[in-house]
């Protein structure tokens, strides 16, 4: 067997196995979905579409206060920047590259993937390669990281919820 048909067989293997990955992540996927079908109950009062509008001001503040002080690293939170850049794109079902979860961080690509990798051990992101090319590999929030950060804005909300009841009644006692 000669070079190029070697060569040609394992671009083949590893076709498969990219596709074999791929049927493993909807398997996943299906099972995550379906625990989270199971527990919609739960959930259903804390996830809001309008999350991904108040992540995506919470990201754009991040950006005004580091440009206003002249400073990217001063204000730095790599790892908060890529779960809300993340939640972003769960919330608008788009796949995000790795390349542009680390240019999101706003960090040297090299801390990115350090924070990359961080996250993926505290599971909540999950690395999947792409079946069309072997050389980009995408990556997502988890099941626990997305409902981490439902939960995370779901208690914003509620301290907002507060707020306003607090500031109410006295505005009403003042008239």
């Amino acid at each position: 067997m000669g070079k190029d048909q070697l060569r040609a067989k394992a671009r083949r293997l590893i076709a498969t196995a990219n596709e074999l990955l791929a049927i493993a992540h909807e398997l996943e996927s299906s099972d995550a979905e379906q625990r989270a079908e199971d527990s919609a109950a739960l959930h259903i009062a804390k996830d809001s579409p309008v999350w991904s509008e108040v992540a995506r001001s919470a990201y754009r503040e991040r950006r005004r206060r580091s440009n206003i002080f002249n400073d990217p690293t001063l204000f730095g939170e790599p790892a908060w920047d890529i779960l809300l850049d993340l939640f972003i794109a769960a919330k608008e079902r788009k796949r995000l590259p790795v390349t542009s979860a680390c240019i999101g961080a706003a960090v040297p690509a090299t801390t990115a993937l350090r924070w990359l990798t961080v996250l993926e051990e505290k599971r909540l992101i999950v690395r999947e390669n792409d079946t069309a090319d072997a050389r980009r590999v995408f990556v997502r929030l988890s099941t626990d990281g997305y409902e981490k950060m439902v939960a995370y804005f779901a208690n914003i909300a509620g301290d907002m919820r507060q707020d306003e009841e607090i500031e109410f009644p006295a505005m009403r006692m003042a008239q």
